[in-house]
């Protein structure tokens, strides 16, 4: 189903395919798919590049977009894993900065396979039953695979349709996901 798939795709491309094989008398062996992911740097650079084109073109990334939020906030909603690095340094920062600010945790994986899912619902919790000056999506850094839910169009989607303003810190200062471009 076209809906399901993790993006643009192009021939030569190579992907992961999940799905469960299925042996028919009359028409054969066929494969219900239940996931494509683009796999290889280049593969995953080249599905990045296409969706990137696509919701350029769709004026998700649009400068006038763009929100501001009360500086600083006094509730954050911050999306990532508990067991991070990223959680750690984002906590110790922002009390060293400003003390008092109240953190309201949506503890997620920030790869692997259920990544963009439980990303997605956190970010849609938050935006209905909180009431948040910010959302803050973070994680560390690592390789392209690591950090591919982050260019996902889940949660590109997800980044651009919030109402709450929506910051994302995703990497390293090399490392350009695709919700950077999306969020406030």
């Amino acid at each position: 189903t076209v809906f399901m798939l993790p993006g643009p795709l192009e021939e030569g491309m190579m992907v992961k395919v999940i799905g469960s094989p299925r042996l028919h008398q009359t028409f054969g062996f066929s494969i219900t798919v239940k996931s494509i992911t683009p796999v290889g740097e280049g593969s995953i650079k080249k599905a990045a590049e296409l969706l990137q084109a696509k919701l350029t073109a769709e004026g998700l990334f649009a400068t006038e977009r763009k929100r501001s939020f009360p500086y600083p906030p006094s509730r954050i909603g911050l999306v990532t894993s508990g067991e991070s690095a990223a959680y750690k340094d984002f906590l110790k920062i922002l009390s060293s900065r400003w003390g008092g600010i109240e953190i309201v945790h949506a503890d997620v994986q920030v790869q692997g396979e259920s990544a963009v899912q439980q990303i997605v619902s956190a970010l849609n919790e938050l935006n209905t039953t909180r009431e948040l000056d910010v959302i803050v999506v973070t994680r560390g850094g690592g390789s392209a695979d690591d950090l591919h839910a982050f260019s996902s169009e889940q949660v590109v989607r997800a980044i651009a349709a919030s109402r709450i303003p929506t910051l994302v810190a995703i990497g390293h200062e090399v490392d350009t996901s695709l919700s950077e471009l999306a969020a406030d």
